[in-house]
């Protein structure tokens, strides 16, 4: 099988020396037919990976923000079947781009149960997505789903925490591909407690167990915070800021004061020393 989109990404910001820059919104959020050029904007802009989340009515790993915006995305009408549309509209300008779908359990195994077993994995990569990211797929119960997503050349992304064991990094990085989502805090997404000495301190250890780049969100919200964590991370990933910055913007201008932000961020990343050392142990 040839090298995925996110494999290759990382590649070649490895041999840059860069991090790799990760913006998150909301499929659907604040306009369904927003979310194409949003994601545009975003890779214009900088972007190296696109998180594009799943709207869904009971997402326990989010805080209010991220949770108003799923909540007005499913009162237009956004479900999995629309997100995948989005997908596809994006790759009619963008086929390097990779794009993550983030998202939880509930949405994935109804589309199974109304179009059969097996089809999330290869409808999701007809679509053009790259990568999975299931908040309530914890990697204990994840071997088969992992399974069939790398028969579709898909990547599944998990997530490690403060609070995560030895045993759990070590199945995480039996089973991971793509990249390991480093939450940086115990909490929800748009908690602004970031710990910077902390994550520079874990990272190393979740490297003994994981061999695929690590990256860090949940409490990233500005140029400032986001460097912080990329003098450690592969990555740096952005959520919530960016949904509240969608939501202060003015009618039609949403695109532009996106761009804005991540070029900044981009251009915060990009002024750290060039890392050195590859993402594997």
């Amino acid at each position: 099988m040839s090298a995925t989109r996110l494999a290759t990404t990382f590649e070649r910001l490895g041999t840059q020396g860069r991090r790799a820059l990760i913006p998150f919104v909301t499929a659907g959020f604040p306009q369904p037919d927003l979310t194409p050029s949003l994601m545009h904007a975003m890779v214009d802009a900088g972007a190296d990976i696109i998180e594009l989340g799943v709207p869904f009515s009971d997402p326990m790993a989010d805080g209010p923000v991220i949770q108003r915006a799923s909540e007005r995305a499913l009162a237009a009408g956004v479900g999995l079947a629309q997100v995948l549309q989005m997908v596809r509209d994006f790759r009619t300008r963008d086929r390097t781009t990779p794009v993550v779908l983030m998202g939880y359990a509930n949405p994935i195994e109804a589309w199974e149960l109304r179009h059969g077993a097996g089809r999330f994995a290869r409808d999701a990569a007809a679509a053009g997505v790259d990568g999975v990211l299931v908040v309530d797929y914890p990697p204990e119960e994840s071997e088969a789903f992992a399974a069939a997503l790398r028969a579709h050349g898909l990547d599944l992304i998990f997530l490690l925490a403060p609070t995560s064991t030895e045993a759990r990094m070590a199945l995480v990085g039996q089973l991971a591909s793509g990249y390991v989502y480093y939450v940086s805090l115990t909490g929800v997404t748009g908690a602004a407690h970031l710990d910077a000495t902390a994550v520079q301190a874990m990272l190393p250890h979740i490297r003994r167990h994981v061999r695929v780049p690590v990256g860090v969100g949940f409490g990233i919200r500005d140029a400032a915070s986001a460097q912080a964590v990329g003098r450690a991370a592969d990555a740096v990933v952005i959520g919530t800021r960016i949904i509240e910055l969608l939501e202060q913007a003015p009618a039609g201008q949403e695109a532009a004061v996106l761009g804005a932000f991540v070029r900044d961020i981009r251009a915060a990343l990009d002024a750290l020393p060039p890392r050195g050392d590859a993402p594997a142990p």
